[in-house]
């Protein structure tokens, strides 16, 4: 392989290559000139050279490795952020026998494409002007200490290709666990009634436990108190146009529609109904929240 140019001009052409360049030109050009020659021109030795193609064989297995995990991942928590994946999978790229920090961890999911971008949108589903009796706020200031104690509610829309249909959803607000929810084609009173009947279940009795919840007409209906004070239950409303009080029940809601695809378009009420269910599960018993130290709804929920 003939060398052209000056011997200053040739440093600096090959200084200027980095491993990953001059492996690269030395693999795109052995069709053509010999390896002795090839190692020669670019100044790197035959051992280096497959050194550096064994490096780079090494990497790109363990690239791959890392990206059937998140696909793993994925399948059941579909948008979940890369901080968080990353500390689902340490252990297991640990365990793997590689090693590769959050930064790099971040570019192998930018460069094919898997970090999420954040989707914003509103769309309001409480009604506050009704002639029901609204109730004041009992968690303003009031620290939580375990799960059982308060739990917030909320609605959100879900399209399907025909309408609306909307999830009424009640979380503890400790374990952040969904206790309960129920799937509706209206905004009407049964639907929040159904999710608060589900959550009465399976609940474990406390004397002190708190119902939060904004002043929808949902939620300050006759029917729906009634049920409440029947289980015992004490009732707590947002202040009027403070919204922000609910603001963990939106958090939940957002979490559900962001990550877990459920502000998708679906094509029935059914299909709906089947995403609302499998998201729920995936929320409550594998998602880790920082607010929990990185634990799951259901492993704080039991715990208490």
């Amino acid at each position: 392989m003939r060398r052209r140019g000056s011997q200053a001009g040739r440093q600096t052409i090959r200084g200027g290559f980095k491993k990953k360049v001059w492996r690269s030109s030395i693999g795109a050009l052995r069709s053509k000139y010999r390896l002795n020659e090839l190692c020669r021109y670019f100044e790197v030795s035959r051992s280096g050279y497959y050194k550096a193609v064994s490096a780079a064989d090494r990497k790109a297995l363990n690239e791959t490795v890392i990206l059937s995990l998140v696909h793993e991942v994925r399948r059941n928590h579909p948008r979940l952020g890369g901080k968080k994946l990353y500390f689902l999978l340490k252990k297991d790229i640990t365990k793997a026998g590689i090693r590769m920090g959050r930064d790099m961890f971040f570019e192998l999911l930018g460069r094919h494409k898997l970090l999420v971008k954040r989707r914003r949108k509103y769309v309001s589903t409480t009604d506050s002007y009704h002639r029901f009796r609204v109730y004041r706020n009992l968690m303003k200031d009031r620290q939580l200490t375990s799960a059982h104690q308060c739990w917030v509610s909320d609605i959100t829309y879900i399209r399907t290709s025909k309408d609306f249909v909307y999830l009424f959803l009640i979380t503890d607000a400790f374990s952040r666990k969904v206790v309960g929810w129920h799937l509706s084609d209206s905004l009407r009173i049964a639907g929040a009634i159904r999710s608060l009947q589900m959550a009465i279940r399976q609940r474990q009795f406390t004397d002190s436990l708190i119902h939060h919840s904004d002043r929808g007409i949902q939620y300050c209906s006759n029917d729906y108190t009634k049920l409440l004070k029947k289980a015992k239950i004490g009732i707590s409303m947002t202040e009027e146009n403070h919204c922000y009080e609910n603001a963990m029940a939106e958090r939940v809601n957002g979490i559900l529609k962001q990550e877990y695809g459920l502000d998708s378009t679906f094509t029935s009420e059914k299909d709906a109904l089947r995403a609302v269910k499998e998201a729920i599960n995936s929320y409550n018993m594998s998602r880790p929240h920082w607010s929990l130290n990185l634990a799951t709804p259901q492993q704080i929920h039991m715990a208490a």
